[in-house]
Order: C-alpha cells, then structure tokens, then sequence
C-alpha cells in the first residue's frame, strides 16, 4: 500500500542521516564575526580555521557567496563546525545588536557613561525593525521579549528611546 511506503521513506533517510552522522566526530566549535562578502585568509579567519586544519578558500568562498547581498562589511557572527575529517559546517546568523542600533542612529559608539550620558535616540519603531530582522536567530522568543532585550542594549549603550 502507499501509506507504508511514505512513512518508510523519511525513517530511511534520517538512518541514513543518522549512520552518516555518527562517523563525523566534531573535533570543534570556532565562533566569527566575520564582515559580509569580506572571508579572507587573514585573522581572524586563517588562523581559526588554519589551526583545525579546515579548508580556508572553501569556507571563504562559500561565506562571501552566502553573504553577497548583504550590504558589504557587515558583520556577521559565524558559528563554524569542525568534524576530526578536516570537513565543517557553518551556520550564518544575523549581525550583532550594536551594529543595528549604530546604523539606525548614526553614532560610531556607545555612551563612556552609560546612564548619565545620551549619545543618540532611537524611536521604538526602529526597535521593532531591529527585533524583526533578530527574529531569525531567535525564532522561537516572542517579538516583545526582543524588543525589551534590544531596548536594554540600547540604554546600555547610552540611547534613548523614544515613541
């Protein structure tokens, strides 16, 4: 019948999954930020990725392809898996909080002082926009929750925010 044949397919295909993972040991985690369509062999990349003895060209390559609509310099954090075969995986995720809260307010850094010191505002408009491009890493946390944590980094950074 057709029905025993759909649910065999996926069993077969995550055993698979399952056999092909188990011979992969992860020989390590190496977190990046790494500025978009900018990978090169130079620090920080060559000599995190050098040291496990992964492939440099073939992890610069694929990033700066990955991330080649992304306005350039942008960073963008990376969390590189390195298996004991010399392969890796890599995840992309979205830029850190600072780098949106600067490009919404113009300002090149935040408050020596924060809490007695302003160095910008940031209507809560711009927060919502932030917190809905954060969501992609942070898929199952509420909008709100998002919200408060970027408008915490914001005071922190010495921006007020405004309705």
């Amino acid at each position: 019948s057709m029905s025993s044949k759909k649910a065999a397919a996926p069993a077969g295909k995550a055993a698979a999954a399952a056999a092909g993972s188990t011979s992969k040991v992860v020989s390590g985690l190496i977190r990046l930020l790494v500025p978009a369509g900018k990978a090169a062999p130079a620090p920080p990349v060559g000599p995190a990725l050098g040291q496990k003895g992964l492939n440099l060209m073939e992890f610069c390559k694929s990033f700066n392809d990955k991330t080649k609509d992304i306005k350039e310099n942008t960073p963008i954090p990376v969390i590189i898996t390195a298996y004991s075969d010399r392969t890796f995986t890599y995840v992309i995720k979205t830029p850190p909080t600072f780098y949106f809260l600067k490009k919404a307010t113009g300002i090149d850094k935040g408050a020596s002082t924060p809490g007695k010191q302003t160095v910008g505002e940031i209507s809560v408009k711009a927060i919502y926009e932030i917190a809905k491009i954060k969501q992609q890493d942070l898929g199952h946390i509420e909008l709100e929750q998002i919200c408060s944590q970027i408008i915490a980094t914001a005071k922190n950074v010495g921006l007020k925010v405004t309705r």
